[in-house]
């Protein structure tokens, strides 16, 4: 038996359903995201401005140091994501190669025979073609053995009748 196709109303409810369920989901993961970055932003300890001015250029110089390794593993990831998009997109040109293009569905046109020989050479080329009147014609022929073979045999028949036919018969 076929399945049943589901209603309009179902499938549109049913959608909604999935819809408000991944809204929330999605509301959850931004609060989630929020509370990641603030207990990171408190573990970050407060800068201490009061020492100092060697002090402080050290401290700046450390901050110039992590902030060119940060740039470097930065420019890294990128790199590699780059690298990753373009093996991508080689493989899907790869997959469209091996199941080739869609080719579209033709249309089937109705065309006598003077359009198609039109469209083929040209319009220059006013030849018309009767295809029929160039078809060979087959005549029925009648068998004249099959017509002789029934006639020799009713002859067979009447010669063969009486005394005369018998004798025939032990004679040839």
């Amino acid at each position: 038996m076929s399945e049943k196709k589901m209603t309009s109303s179902r499938r549109h409810h049913l959608k909604s359903l999935v819809l408000q369920i991944a809204f929330e989901l999605i509301e959850v993961e931004k609060k989630e995201a929020e509370q990641v970055k603030n207990n990171f932003m408190a573990e970050i300890p407060s800068l201490d401005l009061s020492g100092d001015q060697a002090a402080l250029m050290e401290m700046l110089k450390k901050m110039a140091h992590t902030i060119d390794t940060i740039d470097e593993e930065r420019y890294d990831a990128e790199a590699k994501v780059m690298k990753a998009d373009k093996e991508i997109e080689d493989l899907k040109m790869k997959v469209i190669e091996i199941q080739g293009m869609k080719k579209p569905a033709l249309k089937k046109v109705r065309m006598s025979a003077d359009a198609m020989l039109q469209a083929l050479l040209g319009t220059k080329h006013k030849a018309s073609m009767d295809f029929r009147a160039n078809l060979k014609e087959v005549k029925k022929e009648v068998k004249e053995e099959a017509a002789d073979a029934v006639g020799d045999w009713r002859k067979n028949v009447d010669e063969q009748a009486g005394m005369d036919g018998r004798m025939k018969k032990f004679q040839g």
